[in-house]
Order: structure tokens, then C-alpha cells, then sequence
């Protein structure tokens, strides 16, 4: 079921980084399955752009991870904005979503850069019995967002500059220095050149194309 374009009410802005902030909103009903994203924007102006869902399907409110870009068309004006201001939702939309959820048996593993986790973090949430491992590419070792949310052991940090994190290094790199499950299903999310090189490292293990799914940021 796709929503009309409707408000939302501002319930909390939650600064995670220096330029990255979690979006609260009411909910009022608004359906997606986890996975899909929503065209955000002012009521009052024309621009919006699609954000992935970070709240589970049975929260009561809506999260969006969103990264301010100064001179951003949008995120400035989102990630500035005041509890009980408004925001214009349109959606949900996408085929980003998980097959079997269900499935007991089936291993995913989930590998994002920077906000890609997005999607991954409203799976987690919205199926608890997912057995699942996120692989999470970041620059800082302050940009692991809400790390805390992941089961211990299945949020691994990927961080390319600086100290911390789980692994020092890009997502790439902990891929061609650690085992691949090949029998795992994979959702990549995040930037192209990350996508394309995790999908090229993951076919040249005889990873099935058709286990391989994807979802470009930027």
C-alpha cells in the first residue's frame, strides 16, 4: 500500500555525529516495510529527497538517519528543524527489502557505508530473530551510529581514519582478509564504488548474483 503525501509532526532531532542526526516523527498510521524510503521535505517547499527508514515497521513514530550536506537542497533544513514543526512524507517506495524474514536459516549479512546502515538498522529492529552479521564502513570511529542497538558480536565498524572501531580498514578490506560465508544472502547499501567493489569481491567467491542485493546512496 503506497501513502498519500501527508505531515508529520517533529517528535525529536537527535545529533549522532558532527553532521549526521536521527529524525523523529508521529507516525499517524504512515505503513512501509522495512527496507523502503520516504521522500522528506518542508510543507512549504517544492524539494524533497528519499530517505531509508531507520525505525522498525512496529515502532510507534518514524526515525530517518539523515547526513547534513552544507548546501544540501534538504538536509540542512531537515536536520534544523524544532520539535512540533512539520515535515511532508510521500511513500513509502522500494524493493530494498528483505525475502525471507522469517527464515530462521538464512544468514544475512548486511554491508553499509557511513548512513547505508539505514536499512539495515530498520531490519534489525522490525524482525528480532534475524540471524544476521552488519558490516559497517566509516570514516571516524564516532560515526558507528547507535551501535548499541546491534546484538553483541553482529555489528562489526569498518574504520578507515583514525583509531577504534572493530576493524582498521574499509568494509573491502575486512572482506578480502576474512572468510565469506557463501551461502549467506547480502545487502549492500551505500555508496556506488562501495557497492561495486563489495559485489565484484563477493562474485569472484562464487557468490550468487542472486543472493546479492543492492541499494545505491550516493
Amino acid at each position: 500500500m503506497v501513502n498519500q503525501i501527508q505531515r508529520a509532526r517533529v517528535l525529536r532531532v537527535r545529533k549522532l555525529g558532527e553532521t549526521t542526526y536521527v529524525l523523529r516523527l508521529e507516525r499517524n498510521g504512515f505503513e512501509f516495510v522495512p527496507g523502503q524510503c520516504v521522500n522528506l521535505g518542508l510543507p512549504n517547499k517544492a524539494i524533497n529527497r528519499e530517505y531509508s527508514t531507520y525505525s522498525g515497521v512496529n515502532d510507534s513514530y518514524l526515525e530517518f538517519l539523515i547526513k547534513r550536506v552544507e548546501g544540501g537542497a534538504v538536509s540542512p533544513d531537515l536536520c534544523g528543524l524544532e520539535e512540533g514543526q512539520e515535515v511532508s512524507l510521500d511513500g513509502a517506495y522500494g524493493l530494498f527489502v528483505l525475502n525471507e524474514p522469517g527464515n530462521l536459516n538464512q544468514r544475512y549479512v548486511f554491508v553499509g557505508s557511513g548512513t547505508g546502515i539505514a536499512p539495515f538498522h530498520s531490519y534489525i529492529k522490525s524482525y528480532p530473530n534475524l540471524n544476521y552479521r552488519v558490516l559497517h564502513g566509516v570514516r571516524q570511529v564516532s560515526d558507528q551510529y547507535d551501535r548499541e542497538d546491534y546484538e553483541s558480536g553482529r555489528y562489526v565498524s569498518c574504520v578507515s581514519r583514525g583509531g577504534g572501531g572493530d576493524f582498521s580498514g574499509r568494509v573491502t578490506d575486512y572482506l578480502k582478509s576474512h572468510e565469506i560465508d557463501k551461502e549467506a544472502v547480502y545487502y549492500l547499501c551505500g555508496n556506488s564504488s562501495m557497492i561495486n567493489e563489495v559485489y565484484d569481491i563477493l562474485r569472484s567467491v562464487n557468490v550468487s548474483g542472486s543472493q546479492i542485493f543492492t541499494e545505491v546512496f550516493f
